[in-house]
């Protein structure tokens, strides 16, 4: 029963949340089909949200980024792990009234400077609210140190998110996670995780677009990130193979955390819309009857 409540849903698809890395681009280069796709959605009236977990970057130069590769959007359609976590600092903070330690960069301090928050990069300077790690591509052990001792005198511990690693064109380079392991095993402390895969981030986002859940689409290439943070926020699920997860690790995925649809890239999109529409297809299909 569940799975013809499933089948039915699928044809009222109102929302597409595309990842980046690894979805529209890798490194400087673009997936083929990335704008094509968007602007059949739009044809559509189905909206475009852009969600990436990387924190190095405000949301407007991620509106600049996209233009490159031929993609229209606005800062309202983006959603970061660093535009979230200001979000929830904004709330836990009354209105962003705190002083916030980052390990990180700039795209990362000038969200939460934007939300109302003091940025510092030394301990020393005052009492520190909150520690926040995202991606830091100049981590030093000094900087290491100076979230150590903050969050050893109390300060609360952030993590934009956790991916180990980052594509980039032909290979991978240690993600933001690997920073927020090293902080975590430096201090002896867990962080609160904003990005994906915390049920909040999928949450957040099919809020912000005015949808349910079983009215949005989730286009991610991680299966740990991507595709188990939209499940837990009961988002429909969509893995490409152009990023990180490889078709036989979604086949080995226990079942609570599989993709709904596997297909080859983004340029596959308007097909299997199609395909919901008319009732050609159902969740996990992929698993007997292949790619698409």
């Amino acid at each position: 029963m569940a799975r013809r409540r499933m089948k039915a849903d699928t044809a009222h698809i109102r929302a597409a949340i595309f990842d980046l890395d690894g979805v529209i681009y890798r490194g400087r280069t673009a997936v083929p089909g990335g704008s094509d796709t968007v602007e059949w959605l739009r044809s559509r009236s189905i909206a475009s949200y852009f969600f990436t977990n990387n924190s190095t970057r405000t949301r407007q130069s991620y509106v600049e980024l996209l233009r490159g590769f031929g993609i229209t959007a606005d800062a309202d359609h983006i959603v970061t792990s660093a535009s979230l976590t200001a979000g929830y600092l904004r709330e836990k903070y009354d209105g962003g009234k705190a002083t916030v330690l980052v390990v990180g960069e700039g795209g990362l301090a000038e969200e939460l400077r934007g939300a109302g928050m003091r940025v510092v990069r030394r301990h020393t300077a005052g009492p520190i609210d909150a520690v926040v790690v995202g991606m830091d591509r100049r981590f030093t052990y000094l900087k290491l140190y100076e979230a150590q001792q903050a969050l050893r005198a109390g300060a609360a511990f952030i993590a934009t998110n956790r991916d180990a690693t980052y594509p980039v064109e032909g290979n991978v380079i240690p993600g933001g996670g690997s920073v927020v392991a090293a902080v975590a095993t430096a201090a002896e402390r867990e962080p609160v995780l904003i990005g994906k895969p915390s049920r909040m981030s999928g949450v957040l986002i099919t809020h912000e677009a005015g949808v349910k859940p079983s009215e949005a689409l989730m286009v991610g290439d991680r299966i740990e990130t991507d595709i188990v943070g939209a499940r837990r926020a009961g988002v429909w699920t969509v893995m490409v193979l152009t990023g990180i997860s490889t078709l036989e690790e979604a086949r080995a995925t226990p079942d609570r955390a599989k993709p709904h649809w596997v297909i080859k890239s983004i340029a596959g999109i308007p097909k299997l819309v199609r395909d919901l529409e008319a009732g050609r297809t159902k969740p996990f299909d992929w698993v007997k009857g292949g790619v698409r």
